[in-house]
C-alpha cells in the first residue's frame, strides 16, 4: 500500500482525508491517506520514514517553514516562496504549489474581467499563493496585515473609502474557520457593496461569517471548496505522475 497525508499544526477541520481516500478506492489505488499534527516541522523526516510517505501535502502554519526542509522546489513553488504539496521520489522530497491551481479555478468563478483592484487579508503562505495569482492576471492589490512591516496597510487604516475602491477582496487568513465559526476579519463591512467580489480561502465552514457579511451587503461571494478540491486533485495528479527530481528548479535547500 501507498501512503500519502496532511501535515499541519491542527487539522480538526480538514476534508482531505476523506477526500483523498475516497478518490483512492474509487481509482482502484492500493493508497491512503492520513492526518499528521505537527508541533514542529523539523520532524518532517523521522515522520516520512515512520510512515512511509510518497508525498504529503502542507497546511497552517508550515507552507513556508517547511521549505528548508526540502530538497528542492518547482519553479513556481521557488517563485511563490510557499509549498502546499510535496512529491518524494527516489528519496528527493521536492516542494510544489497546487494552491495556485485553486486559487486560479477561483477566480475564473467569481467572473473577475474588469481588474478590480484588490485587497488581500493576511501575509502567510496561502496569501502568498493569492499574491502570486493576482500579478499574472495583472490585477493590482495590496496585503493587509496586523503588522506593518509585512503588508501594505494595516487593519486599522482600512477605512471606508479605501474598502470601495478595493472591489475584490480575498481572505487568506484562518479567521472563521471551524470551530471559531462567529469570527469575521475585521474591517468595515458596511462599505461593501454590490460590485464587490469576496473570496475566502477557508472552506469549512462552505459559508463563512466573511461571505455572510458581504452577502448580506449585495456582494458576490466565493468559499474556499473548488480551491480544495482542485489543489487536492493537482496534487493527487503529481503523486500518480510522479515528476523526477531533475524536472524540478534546480535550486536546492542546504
Amino acid at each position: 500500500m501507498r501512503h500519502f497525508g496532511l501535515i499541519g499544526k491542527s487539522l480538526g477541520h480538514s476534508f482531505s482525508a476523506k477526500f483523498f481516500n475516497g478518490k483512492f478506492r474509487a481509482e482502484g489505488i492500493d493508497a491512503d491517506y492520513q492526518l499528521f499534527e505537527m508541533d514542529d516541522v523539523s520532524a518532517i523526516d523521522k515522520l516520512i520514514a515512520e510512515h512511509n510517505l510518497e508525498g504529503f501535502n502542507v497546511t497552517i502554519p508550515y507552507k513556508e517553514s517547511i521549505i528548508p526542509h526540502l530538497d528542492g522546489l518547482t519553479k513556481e513553488a521557488h517563485e511563490i516562496g510557499a509549498v502546499n504539496c510535496v512529491v518524494i521520489n527516489n528519496g528527493q522530497k521536492i516542494g510544489h504549489n497546487t494552491d495556485i491551481t485553486g486559487i486560479e479555478a477561483s477566480l475564473h468563478w467569481l467572473d473577475i474581467d474588469s481588474n478590480p483592484k484588490a485587497l488581500i487579508l493576511g501575509t502567510g503562505g496561502a496569501s502568498k499563493a493569492v499574491q502570486y495569482a493576482l500579478k499574472r492576471r495583472g490585477i493590482e492589490f495590496k496585503v493587509v496585515s496586523r503588522d506593518s512591516s509585512r503588508g501594505d496597510i494595516t487593519y486599522d487604516k482600512l477605512t471606508a473609502e479605501v474598502i470601495a475602491q478595493h472591489k475584490l477582496i480575498i481572505n487568506a487568513t484562518p479567521v472563521g474557520m471551524t470551530p471559531n465559526v462567529e469570527d469575521a476579519p475585521s474591517i468595515d463591512y458596511s462599505a461593501v457593496g454590490t460590485e464587490h467580489r469576496l473570496f475566502d480561502l477557508v472552506y469549512n465552514p462552505a459559508k463563512t461569517e466573511f461571505l455572510k457579511r458581504g452577502e448580506a451587503q449585495g456582494a458576490k461571494t466565493m468559499g474556499g471548496m473548488l480551491m480544495l478540491q482542485t489543489q487536492a486533485i493537482a496534487s493527487w495528479h503529481l503523486w500518480n505522475e510522479k515528476e523526477k527530481p531533475e524536472t524540478a528548479q534546480s535550486q536546492y535547500i542546504n
